[in-house]
């Protein structure tokens, strides 16, 4: 199936692109340098040059402390260019998968989300993100739209290789956020999904994330096992570490629908860790 990544060398960019390749599936990833996801005009060409049958949106405005800041841009790559890039595959006949987020949830619950809970953004990266679902799925209803959480990888900024920065510099105890509780998710198995959704003919919404549910503060503990790093982890609340954007305190998404898709359980969290760290280098950095 010939695939079109667009944020093709961002996290789950790359991901994608090396599992469709790996499947043996002509692939090409992206860069924003490359086509800007909000010019209609070149990503509409794009399309036409690679002529794909799926297409996978992964371009977003992802720092979520710089979105409160930057709320236009955000809206207008987060939101306006998903519907660009939708329109231009609806057109194309090109089935699309559109990259999404627990954020768009406000975190209050205590069960998983499913994907007919209402939304409730408490950011604006957020509200860009549930923008970005309108949008999409206004522009072509067949589309879907992927929830995702915690997201880790090579290639880009994240939790595991910030605390294996950390122990690096020396930094012990880490103290780490304890009352925030969601899904980590390596880019990996991420991938695989997105790929295996593509073949399937669901539209809509669908979450997919790794088990188990999980804090912030215990999965840097296994972070620090599993890079057989000798440092302390101390729990802390979220109020000591104030940020611009509000974080959801419960952030886990029901994957039901998913495992019901494509007739498999998703992946424990923790054999993606392993992965990303043999990968990236074994040891802590």
């Amino acid at each position: 199936m010939r695939t079109l990544v667009f944020g093709g060398t961002g996290i789950v960019g790359r991901a994608t692109v090396a599992a469709a390749r790996r499947r043996g599936w002509p692939a090409l990833g992206l860069a924003r340098g490359q086509v800007d996801v909000g010019d209609r005009a070149r990503v509409e060409r794009a399309i036409a040059l690679f002529r794909p049958e799926l297409v996978v949106n992964c371009a977003a405005l992802t720092q979520v402390d710089a979105c409160e800041s930057e709320r236009e841009l955000a809206f207008a790559v987060n939101g306006v260019a998903a519907g660009v890039v939708a329109a231009a595959a609806a057109a194309a006949g090109a089935r699309l998968i559109h990259l999404s987020t627990d954020y768009v949830f406000d975190g209050a619950g205590n069960r998983p989300y499913r994907e007919e809970d209402p939304p409730g953004p408490r950011s604006v990266y957020g509200a860009s993100k549930l923008e970005g679902e309108r949008r999409v799925l206004e522009a072509a209803p067949e589309a879907l739209v992927v929830r995702t959480s915690w997201v880790f990888g090579a290639g880009g900024a994240n939790f595991v290789d910030t605390m294996r920065a950390l122990v690096a510099r020396g930094v012990d105890p880490l103290r780490v956020v304890a009352d925030q509780v969601g899904g980590p998710t390596w880019a990996g198995f991420l991938a695989r999904a997105l790929l295996d959704l593509g073949e399937s003919s669901a539209s809509g919404r669908v979450h997919y994330q790794n088990r188990e549910a999980v804090s912030w503060f215990d999965f840097a503990r296994e972070i620090v096992r599993t890079c057989g790093a000798r440092v302390g982890v101390v729990p802390v609340a979220t109020a000591e570490f104030p940020r611009p954007a509000p974080r959801p305190a419960y952030s886990v998404l029901a994957v039901e629908r998913f495992e019901q898709l494509v007739g498999r359980p998703v992946e424990d969290w923790r054999a993606g860790l392993a992965h990303h760290v043999r990968e990236t280098g074994g040891e802590s950095r």
